[in-house]
């Protein structure tokens, strides 16, 4: 056995160190280097029925020498899944989910396992048996190949995996392996990078796609190194208030498709439901008209969404006036408070201004402005918009009104949801013709203010 040898590692960014510190010199935080032994020994390979080691013959292939097939994607039942991960599971990839506690992690990986038509091995470390069946029974797919493990060490899980033969694993959780080459607690950084290490080189040997759940720290990142979101192939985020019955499922890295697309769902007593239309939750449905909202045509990856914005302007009455925006990015909507003040000249110095997005989701779309824009003026004239208008344009500092790229996309969409109105830039070139929806194009702030009040 090879001498034990001890080593320093931040508990928050992994780096590691020679000699304990009381200030991580990395990410500067403090008291988070912990002593961990790790074992200076030739590792054996992730296939512990090979005793005898192999001599791999190593050789460098040209491109055009290189084939491979497109459609090496695993598909489940789950459109919302399959269209975030870009058109299914591809072979010997590594995915890692991550997201808050009791936000439904656990929910969706099962009941991805129950709807894909494949042997699926699902190993958990943080529930019984007992409490998956339970679980599995409200769900409405049923896998008959889907088997459950219940285990912690590596060894013994590829020990199953070689009796098994799955064609897709998922790990619940990450965090609570361990193997036996590194002598150490479950979920520390040393931990956490072997185990991935012995999953990742499973993976590409095998084409076996694997799917792991991860933690979160009390900041919204992954527990664990930050060379964990670097080893993997595909990033997914799994939010929402669970306040709320709905959740959104993004992709923060994604090496075999887009990390632009959004899924959306709704926590129900039989599991997790696919919101095909995400506008239905995005617009509050009211009886009457009221002043400060505005709908926005946006766009998350390749779909259309139609989503509200909810704008209050009040006089301040401490003083110094408060801004406040959910769902928004708060510096974007100064900036838009100014070029309203500058250039429109609209007195909002001495006024509140509160922006929310309902439906609790974030968006980064500068299309939104001018609904932004068409929000703050309805609430500071207490004048309601018409239900039935949207708008897609960007808002220059200059006070003009920009194009926005995919504005046709955006056009159909509203016609499509029964929108009669929609305000875009004077500048966007259109090619849809005949619509059943009035597209009214305008260049500056003026221009929407007269058309609206």
């Amino acid at each position: 056995m090879a001498k034990v040898k001890t080593a320093f590692f931040c508990q928050n960014c992994g780096t590691q160190f020679s000699k304990w510190l009381g200030q991580c010199t990395a990410c500067n935080q403090w008291n988070t280097i912990v002593e961990e032994v790790i074992q200076k020994e030739e590792k054996k390979s992730w296939n512990v029925a090979s005793e005898k080691p192999k001599v791999k013959k190593v050789k460098a292939y040209k491109v055009s020498e290189i084939s491979y097939d497109k459609s090496e994607r695993i598909t489940t039942k789950n459109n919302e899944f399959n269209n975030v991960l870009g058109d299914g599971i591809v072979l010997g990839s590594m995915v890692l989910l991550g997201g808050e506690p009791g936000i439904g992690k656990s929910t969706l990986l099962l009941q991805v396992a129950l709807s894909i038509e494949k042997k699926v091995l699902y190993v958990s470390g943080e529930e019984s048996k007992e409490q998956i069946k339970m679980r599995a029974e409200r769900l409405e797919n049923v896998n008959p190949d889907c088997m459950i493990l219940t285990e912690t060490k590596t060894q013994n899980i590829f020990k199953v995996i070689d009796e098994v033969e799955p064609d897709v694993v998922i790990i619940d959780s990450i965090q609570t392996l361990h193997t036996d080459y590194v002598e150490a607690s479950a979920g520390t950084v040393s931990q956490i990078r072997e185990t991935t290490t012995e999953l990742t080189k499973f993976a590409k040997e095998t084409a076996t796609p694997v799917i792991i759940i991860g933690h979160i720290t009390k900041d919204g990142n992954i527990a664990g190194p930050k060379i964990l979101e670097h080893m993997v192939d595909v990033v997914l985020q799994f939010e929402g208030d669970r306040n709320h019955t709905y959740r959104i499922l993004r992709a923060n890295k994604n090496r075999f498709g887009s990390t632009s697309e959004l899924g959306i769902f709704e926590m129900q007593s039989f599991g997790l439901r696919e919101v095909s239309n995400p506008s239905e939750i995005l617009i509050s449905q009211k009886d009457e008209s009221l002043s400060g909202t505005a709908i926005a045509a946006t766009l998350e990856g390749a779909r259309p969404l139609m989503i509200e914005i909810q704008a209050l302007v009040s006089t301040a009455v401490y003083g110094t006036p408060q801004r406040s925006a959910t769902g928004y990015d708060l510096k974007r909507m100064n900036m838009l408070l100014a070029v309203l003040e500058k250039r429109a000249g609209f007195r909002l110095g001495a006024k509140d201004v509160f922006l929310n997005i309902a439906g609790g989701i974030k968006v980064d779309d500068p299309a939104i402005d001018l609904a932004v824009i068409a929000a703050i003026l309805s609430s500071n004239e207490d004048d309601p918009i018409p239900h039935d208008y949207c708008f897609a344009a960007e808002i220059g500092l200059s006070g003009e009104i920009r194009p926005v790229p995919r504005v046709n996309q955006r056009i159909l969409e509203a016609e499509k949801l029964g929108f009669n109105r929609i305000f875009v830039s004077r500048f966007n070139k259109l090619t849809v013709t005949n619509t059943g929806i009035q597209i009214i194009q305008v260049s500056k702030i003026e221009d929407i203010y007269n058309a609206l009040f």
